[in-house]
């Protein structure tokens, strides 16, 4: 027997518009739990056929939306199946009252954490040369690998300390680092600290205890004092908006560069390749004691990555092409959210309601 929707949902049409084939078992689960109508499109970021969306109530999607409310006049929620908007943001429908939206933050965490662990260890422990080693069938007893540092008393900044910095926090403690978060906001209390969105059970720093020390500002003089930290590590998981644009570039590189130990930081940007000025860290990268070290980049500017960017040769740089959070349980937990919205009251508030003010 289905568990009942909310009376508003009951008899629904659900679109899920994804980029991959239908995953037959999945819709049969749904169909299940919620008694609602579903089907399924091929779709990324275009929808070809729009004639498929004329009874649709609901859509899950990546990017994939209605050229226009008239191809879809019944559409009233849209549930974003990414960690934030700008993606649908980009639609003219976005600001419609008419459609509710929601995303699906606060499922990410766990691999994306796991993203950043690998690639700062594979820089620290000379992964690549090592594995360049083995492929030469070349042994080297050297004491090469002296130089190298374990993770203990490192210090990570995660600038951005939402759902998933706070998982790359808690990995991070795990293995004896310090960490520092960086917020838009004061969290100078207890109670300001704690994270009170959606998150999967057992992840994440509901009670916010994980840093050591907290900063925070939207201007450049609160930053560069955040950068001041001697920072190892630094993790970009900002939201995207017109304020974090830009927001790395030569200027704090060369903050890095006089106070980070070594004479510069590792970067991992999880957040968009827009935050960060790429032509700049590609100088930055090519240049000893400009204060990067190395970088892990899941996102670049633009994607897909062209294959003459000089990105791909920039030394000491992972690039993977926005695969990060990618894994066998992501539409599970995606849409998780969105069928324990439909099953609230009428009129309640949803789980990541869209804050069209804040931009997501």
């Amino acid at each position: 027997m289905a568990e009942q929707t909310s009376q508003e949902w009951q008899g629904a049409h659900l679109m899920i518009l994804w980029p991959l084939p239908e995953d037959k078992d999945l819709v049969e689960q749904l169909r299940k739990t919620t008694g609602l109508r579903i089907s399924w499109t091929q779709a990324l970021s275009k929808i070809e056929d729009e004639s498929v969306l004329e009874d649709v109530d609901i859509i899950a999607t990546i990017a994939a939306l209605p050229s226009s409310k008239a191809v879809a006049p019944r559409l009233k929620l849209c549930h974003a199946l990414t960690a934030g908007t700008d993606y649908v943001s980009r639609s003219p429908l976005f600001k419609d009252p008419s459609i509710r939206w929601t995303y699906s933050t606060g499922i990410h965490g766990p691999t994306m954490a796991e993203w950043t662990m690998q690639t700062y260890m594979n820089f620290s422990k000379d992964w690549t040369a090592n594995w360049e080693r083995q492929q030469r069938r070349e042994w080297r007893t050297k004491f090469e690998a002296m130089h190298q540092r374990d993770l203990v008393g490192q210090r990570m900044g995660i600038l951005g300390y939402g759902s998933i910095g706070r998982q790359i926090a808690k990995v991070a403690r795990a293995m004896s680092m310090e960490v520092l978060a960086f917020t838009a906001t004061a969290k100078e209390t207890p109670e300001s600290r704690r994270d009170t969105g959606y998150r999967l059970p057992g992840t994440g720093d509901p009670d916010g205890t994980m840093p050591s020390a907290w900063f925070h500002g939207v201007d450049k003089e609160s930053l560069h004092h955040f950068l001041a930290q001697k920072i190892d590590i630094l993790v970009v998981v900002v939201p995207i908006t017109d304020k974090t644009k830009g927001l790395l570039g030569r200027e704090e590189f060369d903050i890095l560069a006089k106070h980070s130990p070594y004479g510069g930081a590792f970067i991992a940007n999880l957040a968009r390749g827009e935050v960060i000025v790429q032509d700049e860290l590609i100088e930055a990268l090519q240049t000893e004691g400009s204060g990067v070290r190395g970088a892990a980049l899941d996102v670049q500017t633009p994607e897909p990555l062209p294959s003459d960017s000089p990105l791909w040769d920039a030394p000491n740089c992972f690039i993977t092409p926005h695969t990060s959070s990618q894994h066998v349980k992501y539409m599970d937990r995606g849409l998780a959210i969105l069928v324990e919205n439909l099953r609230k009251p009428t009129g309640s508030k949803f789980i990541n309601d869209v804050n069209h003010q804040r931009g997501y």
